[in-house]
């Protein structure tokens, strides 16, 4: 999400996380009403009032017209919808976290079930136990598949001798590798998936 739009999504969170400004935006979505009105509604002040529709106006949720003395505020149901479009979008809520890594989660995940220096490839290691969560286990699955080079064929024996120096259960890891696609195997020949294809 740009930079502009997050901070939109902010303001606009902000100004709603108020109970009276969301009463008035509620009010005004099926009436027009002028100041006055309003803080009769909601037993507010009228400067209180219009403290809260100068919020609102700043997003462009209200709009406002002159009539006579007075001043008739409406909820703009278009700048809403607009709103709505351009920002409230499951891929545009998604992208909310694009800067959030997910290294800091994964490596909880490592550190829980890896014994040993995990991120250091020289140091003894050893898998505690399988995780029984399918995303924690993908994790430790895709730690484990970095002890097989890219490109390279390996015979099942060679496969279940490297997972047997990390866990004793090596036909269960051999088979969620392969599961989980990490690992490819044509017959009883396995290959380590390069990622980027």
């Amino acid at each position: 999400m740009k930079n502009e739009q997050f901070k939109i999504l902010l303001r606009f969170f902000k100004a709603l996380a108020d109970e009276s400004r969301l009463k008035i935006v509620g009010i005004l979505a099926s009436q027009e009403c002028s100041v006055e009105e309003l803080a009769a509604l909601l037993q507010l002040k009228e400067p209180t009032v219009s403290h809260h529709l100068a919020k609102l106006k700043e997003l462009h949720l209200v709009s406002m017209r002159p009539e006579g003395n007075a001043h008739l505020y409406k909820l703009d149901s278009e700048a809403l919808q607009n709103l709505s479009k351009e920002i409230f979008t499951p891929e545009k809520m998604a992208s909310l976290v694009e800067d959030v890594s997910t290294q800091a989660w994964e490596n909880k995940v490592l550190k829980t079930y890896i014994e040993g220096d995990f991120q250091n490839p020289e140091a003894v290691q050893h898998l505690k136990e399988i995780p029984a969560s399918r995303k924690k286990r993908l994790v430790v699955l895709k730690w484990l598949v970095e002890k097989f080079e890219v490109g390279v064929k390996y015979p099942e024996r060679n496969v279940n001798e490297i997972i047997k120096r990390y866990h004793p259960d090596f036909a269960t890891l051999r088979r969620e590798l392969v599961g989980y696609q990490l690992l490819m195997r044509e017959q009883t020949v396995y290959c380590r998936l390069d990622k980027d294809n």
